[in-house]
């Protein structure tokens, strides 16, 4: 077995990351030249077309028995593991890497890098439709659910890789540590049965948290495992297909979610190297619930401490990410105003029992009001839109 530390993975990041890609914004328009410079090694090739008639691509590489099914913007606006996605690629792709060798040899990987490339063109969780993709498994009234099925069914996978981004909110449990990366086996019933499939997914989820552990420690979660036969992982589960469903979530500072990217390119080339090198079995699968299930513990920003209406109260500031100017703007809004001694924020703002008032003095300090600037009696603050 080729032996792969974190300082090995550090340098391929650096070798590997894929320049043309960066920040949240990522569509079909910044994928297609890498698609048409891939098409001269491997297989590209379009399966599909979208409810607005963008296209769907299918990459496939490798020779090997075990078929790994991965699909990334399933939601149009979780664009960081379709980055990771092309940084592996690079890997893969060089005839020099021992390791891509190995997994080529073991493994063929189909890739659909933007499933709902409608959402990604308007960076919305929806389709064109404003239909939730995830949550189309069974109905299937939308083209990119039923291109993504009939992969399924045209190459019956071994694996499913279904990568998503979590929000900001979430913790790696109840604690001040954000859940930078969460996995999720998924259930394939009401009952949330541990099955063969599921104990397969968690033992490549456990593989991998060991990896992680070394470079952010406290910072993975578990998704929560509640089963809803509509959306796609738990369908695969429910017909014995282990899936294994990423979030790429936040690292302090990181809103562009590059950090973020760095862990889910380790976390895609350690599964993958765990299933070309091993027959899994699902032995190992008790691991898994060393990971703390993700707490929901978070905001964006903290008010502490200060008096609104004369009372002593925290003030909640959470980002909506809106799209302009093909550029996501991070705008900062009040989303809660109450005691949040239980929360925590990703930038805290210590208040001292001064006087708050918007710098904008007609406009009230009242949940869904965009905070720029505010003051804390005559001191006055800026909460800056995060730039991507």
């Amino acid at each position: 077995m080729l032996f792969m530390d974190l300082v090995t993975l550090q340098n391929w990041f650096v070798r590997y990351k894929e320049s043309s890609l960066s920040g949240r914004y990522i569509n079909t328009d910044h994928i297609a030249p890498l698609l048409n410079i891939s098409a001269r090694k491997i297989d590209v090739k379009q399966i599909g077309v979208s409810e607005n008639n963008a296209d769907i691509h299918l990459i496939t590489l490798g020779s090997g028995s075990k078929k790994l099914l991965f699909w990334s913007q399933m939601h149009g606006n979780e664009s960081t593991t379709t980055k990771a996605v092309f940084d592996l690629l690079n890997l893969l792709k060089d005839p020099d890497n021992d390791l891509a060798k190995s997994i080529l040899k073991e493994c063929t990987l189909f890739i659909v890098p933007i499933l709902s490339p409608d959402g990604a063109k308007a960076y919305t969780r929806l389709n064109y439709n404003k239909v939730d993709l995830n949550r189309d498994a069974q109905n299937l009234t939308q083209r990119e659910s039923n291109v993504l099925h009939e992969l399924i069914y045209k190459i019956k996978p071994d694996y499913g890789f279904n990568l998503h981004g979590q929000r900001t909110i979430f913790s790696a449990g109840d604690t001040n540590k954000p859940a930078t990366i969460s996995f999720l086996s998924p259930a394939g019933d009401e009952e949330r049965s541990i099955t063969v499939s599921r104990k397969i997914a968690m033992e490549i989820i456990a593989r991998m948290n060991t990896v992680l552990q070394q470079c952010i420690p406290g910072q993975v979660g578990r998704y929560d495992d509640g089963f809803n036969i509509n959306c796609v992982g738990d369908t695969l589960v429910h017909i014995g297909i282990p899936t294994i469903l990423f979030e790429a979530g936040h690292y302090p500072k990181d809103y562009n979610r590059e950090i973020t990217r760095e862990y889910i390119f380790y976390s895609l080339i350690t599964s993958i190297q765990y299933i070309a090198q091993n027959d899994v079995t699902g032995a190992g699968y008790q691991d898994y619930f060393l990971i703390p299930e993700n707490g929901k513990c978070f905001y964006d920003i903290i008010i502490r401490d200060v008096v609104l209406d004369g009372k002593n109260v925290d003030i909640a500031v959470q980002y909506t990410e809106e799209l302009a100017k093909n550029d996501v703007k991070f705008v900062p809004k009040i989303v809660k105003i109450d005691n949040l001694q239980k929360f925590y924020g990703h930038r805290e703002i210590i208040g001292k029992k001064r006087t708050i008032r918007n710098e904008i003095v007609t406009v009230e300090i009242v949940p869904e009001v965009e905070l720029l600037k505010f003051r804390l009696d005559s001191e006055l603050f800026s909460i800056e839109q995060v730039k991507t």
